[in-house]
């Protein structure tokens, strides 16, 4: 098995620059369905998802050109399929991104139900609920989601009970050839549904609202294909901010807006990290001891749940106690049991972890549970006592290009190598 090794303890300082966002580039993807002929998207991360969801837009005819390892030209004018396979679909959480695209072009859709971390039930009923709003009748069977708008789609208002990214996503594409206008109340306000709408209107949609609670969708005929830069990864941006407030050398991260991690900067300032601010960058370090803040993850601009992570690697170490409460996803503190075996003091009660800070990590083998949850992992072993040893770490390329590459080039003796697969 494939693992990543770590020796704590050296000097990590420096700068890196951040790929596009996953959580943009997929549904973008997505998108191209309903604009045929060529788009050009740059900034696409290099990531394990890309290469799935570029298998997906193949398998229902799309052609696909990598023109090098961030620039993809997608030909979307062959796809005749609207049907997606388990195969695929149930390698990534991002499956349904291509149901909306499928049914504006082609008023059908089957669609694996979707697969990815296991942090969570990932409900699809917000995403159903709505889209019956707009005219389209489902059926489940047989694992799959069968979905059709027998009448063609027609615009209506849809109030969202929480404000979910990909059922607004859904929303808002399924909406773009609706007839009249298609209000979604309650719309997930995050920087990527930013960027799916500004590439919609790009392609001829008429969007307004987005990045605020009311989204408004007036339909068109079609979409013409354009060229588009993927939005810069606040997460990933995010987890190297954090290993220079756990490692203390100042860290500089360049290629994303500081503004789409505006309460994770205040919160890790408030933790006792120092953050220095530019347009497009930002630099983290820290000069005193970790203090312990409570946490809350919600919709942003709330604190993101994609940072719940490596902020409770962050708090094992500090000088107190606090509580990290997940309000997103009701099964994403399976990081707790591993930290702990590094010598972690973190208990768990229901979407509460109470997290008391100890002097600092032992190096061990610890399995990476989710995407974020292994990043986690590898942060502290960046300060354990000793090596470290991560495996599962297909989580971790899941969402971060070039990671151990990155965290080598500020200093970290770090490396991934074989290992023999453990016995059951």
């Amino acid at each position: 098995m494939e693992v990543i090794q770590i020796e704590g303890g050296h000097r990590i300082t420096g700068e890196v620059s951040v790929e596009g966002a996953k959580n943009s580039a997929l549904k973008l993807m997505a998108a191209t369905i309903m604009a045929p002929g060529v788009t050009t998207l740059t900034n696409v991360p290099n990531i394990a998802d890309v290469h799935v969801m570029g298998k997906v837009l193949k398998n229902i005819g799309a052609r696909i050109e990598v023109v090098n390892e961030h620039e993809l030209k997608i030909d979307t004018s062959g796809v005749d399929s609207w049907e997606t396979p388990y195969h695929l679909v149930a390698q990534m959480r991002a499956s349904t991104a291509v149901l909306g695209p499928l049914l504006s072009r082609f008023g059908r859709a089957i669609v694996a139900m979707p697969g990815g971390c296991n942090i969570g039930a990932r409900s699809i009923d917000m995403h159903i609920l709505g889209l019956e709003a707009l005219g389209v009748e489902f059926e489940v069977k047989h694992g799959n989601i069968h979905a059709s708008a027998p009448h063609g789609l027609v615009g209506n208002t849809v109030t969202l009970n929480f404000a979910s990214v990909g059922a607004t996503e859904n929303l808002m594409m399924a909406s773009v050839f609706a007839r009249g206008v298609t209000t979604i109340d309650n719309a997930a306000r995050e920087p990527e549904i930013v960027d799916l709408a500004n590439l919609l209107n790009e392609m001829g949609a008429k969007i307004s609202g987005a990045g605020s609670p009311v989204i408004e969708i007036e339909g068109v005929s079609e979409l013409r294909p354009v060229t588009h830069r993927v939005v810069g990864d606040r997460i990933e941006a995010g987890t190297f901010l954090a290993i220079g407030g756990l490692t203390g050398e100042p860290v500089t991260v360049r290629g994303f807006a500081p503004l789409h991690l505006g309460l994770v900067l205040k919160k890790y300032e408030q933790m006792g990290i120092s953050i220095e601010r530019g347009p497009n960058w930002c630099r983290a370090w820290r000069e005193r001891p970790l203090v312990p803040t409570d946490i809350q993850t919600l919709p942003f601009p709330g604190f993101p749940t994609d940072m719940q992570a490596q902020t409770m690697t962050l708090l094992a170490l500090a000088k107190g106690s606090c509580v990290i409460t997940e309000n997103i996803f009701e099964n994403r503190f399976m990081l707790a049991s591993e930290l702990t075996r590094m010598g972690a003091d973190i208990a768990i009660e229901g979407h509460h972890a109470i997290v008391h800070g100890v002097d600092g990590f032992s190096g061990t083998q610890v399995k990476s549970p989710d995407l974020r949850g292994g990043a986690a992992l590898v942060m502290a072993g960046l300060v354990a006592d000793g090596i470290t040893t991560v495996s599962q770490i297909y989580h971790i390329d899941r969402g971060y290009e070039g990671f151990v590459e990155k965290l080598a080039s500020l200093g970290a003796r770090i490396r991934r190598t074989e290992l023999p697969d453990e016995e059951d």
